[in-house]
C-alpha cells in the first residue's frame, strides 16, 4: 500500500499512486468516484458542457483562484502575519496601507486597531479592514471569530474573511467559520473562498452586502481582467454542495480521521502539532529549531523524501516563495480527507515517526 499525503487525486488506485494526505479534496468528494455522488458530479459537468459549451476558458489563475484587488488606494488593512500568498498578493495589488498583527494573537490585533484608530482620528469616510483566514493554510489554526467581531465592533472596522480552507469543513454542516462559532453571517462584511478544496473543482466566490458586491463586480482587477468560470466547473461546485448536504457522514468521517492522525502524530517526540485539533490541515513543526529557516527546511525535506522513498508515504515540507511574506515557522503540512482509510493514516504517522527518529536523531 502506498500513502500520499501531498496532493494526488484520490481516484487513483493505491497500487498506482501514493495515497494523499496533502490532497486538497478535504471532504472526499472526488474520492467518491465509485459512488453515486461522484456520478452526480460527472453527470452535471457533462450536462453543462452539452448545454453551455466549454466557455471562454483560460489559465486557472483567471477563475478567481488568485488574490484580487477591490479596495481603493490608501485604505488601512490589518492582516494576520500568517495569511496565505493569495491574500498577500491581493492586498499588494490594492496599493493600500497594510499593517500586520501577530498570528492569531488578539492582544496584538487589539493594540494594532487602537493605534490605527488614533492615527486616523478625525479622518472622514475611511474604510478600515481586518483581514483573516478562517482556517489558516500556513498553520492549520482556526481564527477566533467571536473575539475578532468584538474588536471589530469596538473599533468600528470591517472584516474580510477568507473561507477557502474552511468552507465545506467547519461547522455542523460545513458552512464554515460562522457556523462553527454560531455567529450570524451578517456580522461579516466580505467572505471569500476558493472552490478547489472541499468542493473539488476550480474558481472561487465572494459574498457580502449588495452594495459591496456591486462595487467589486465593476471595480476589481479579478473581474475586469479575468475570463469567466467555465459552466461545467460551476455546475460541479453546485453538485458538490448538494453532495455535502445529502451526506453529513462525510464530515463525521473527516473529523474521525483528523483525530486518528492526531493520535498517531502526537507520539513523535521531535515534532509539535501546531494546528487546531479540528483542522483538516495538520501542521507539524520542529520542536527544536536549528535557528536557521534554511536548515529547518532542509531537515523537513529530507524527512519528506525518505517517507516517500522508503514507505511510499507522500508528504511535503511547507516551502514558500521568496515573495511570500508569511513569518510563521516552516513545517510539514498534511491535508486529511474523509476519503482516507484509518490504515492510511496509521501508516503515515508510523512512517513519519520512524523517519523523524533517524533524520533528527536525539533532537527534542
Amino acid at each position: 500500500m502506498r500513502v500520499d499525503l501531498r496532493g494526488r487525486s484520490q481516484d487513483q488506485s493505491l497500487s498506482q499512486s501514493p495515497n494523499s494526505i496533502e490532497c486538497h479534496d478535504i471532504v472526499g468528494v472526488d474520492s467518491e468516484k465509485r459512488k453515486t455522488s461522484m456520478v452526480m458530479t460527472l453527470d452535471s459537468c457533462s450536462s453543462a458542457l452539452e448545454k453551455y459549451g466549454v466557455g471562454s476558458c483560460g489559465p486557472r489563475g483567471f477563475y478567481g483562484t488568485i488574490g484580487s484587488s477591490f479596495i481603493h488606494k490608501f485604505i488601512p488593512f490589518n492582516r494576520d502575519e500568517g495569511v496565505h500568498w493569495g491574500i498577500q498578493n491581493g492586498l499588494y495589488l490594492s496599493r493600500s496601507t497594510v499593517v500586520y498583527f501577530k498570528h492569531n494573537d488578539m492582544d496584538s490585533l487589539s493594540k494594532t486597531l487602537e493605534n490605527i484608530t488614533s492615527k486616523y482620528k478625525g479622518t472622514k469616510n475611511l474604510r478600515r479592514y481586518i483581514v483573516v483566514e478562517a482556517l489558516y493554510q500556513n498553520s492549520g489554526q482556526i481564527a477566533p471569530l467571536d473575539e475578532i467581531i468584538k474588536l471589530k465592533e469596538k473599533y468600528r472596522f470591517r472584516i474580510l474573511l477568507d473561507e477557502g480552507n474552511s468552507f465545506g469543513v467547519l461547522g455542523s454542516s460545513g458552512r464554515g467559520l460562522t457556523e462553527h462559532y454560531g455567529v450570524p453571517v451578517e456580522k461579516l462584511d466580505l467572505i471569500t473562498a476558493a472552490m478547489g478544496h472541499a468542493l473539488a473543482t476550480e474558481g472561487g466566490f465572494c459574498t457580502g452586502s449588495a452594495r459591496v458586491i456591486d462595487h467589486q463586480r465593476l471595480s476589481s482587477s479579478g473581474y475586469v481582467f479575468s475570463a469567466s468560470l467555465p459552466p461545467y466547473l460551476a455546475s460541479a461546485a453546485i453538485t458538490a454542495i448538494d453532495v455535502l448536504d445529502e451526506n453529513p457522514n462525510l464530515l463525521t468521517k473527516l473529523k474521525n480521521n483528523i483525530a486518528v492522525l492526531w493520535k498517531g502524530l502526537s507520539r513523535i517526540p521531535s515534532f509539535t502539532i501546531a494546528s487546531h485539533p479540528e483542522s483538516p490541515i495538520v501542521y507539524l513543526r520542529l520542536k527544536q529549531s536549528t535557528g536557521s529557516l534554511k536548515d529547518d527546511l532542509q531537515l523537513l525535506e529530507n524527512i519528506a523524501e525518505r517517507t516517500l522513498k522508503e514507505d511510499s508515504v507522500f508528504v511535503a515540507a511547507s516551502r514558500r516563495s521568496t515573495l511570500d511574506k508569511c513569518k510563521l515557522p516552516v513545517g510539514i503540512r498534511l491535508f486529511v480527507s474523509a476519503g482516507h482509510e484509518e490504515s492510511d493514516l496509521h501508516k503515515a504517522s508510523e512512517s513519519l515517526e520512524r523517519v523523524a527518529a533517524i533524520v533528527l536523531g536525539g533532537r527534542n
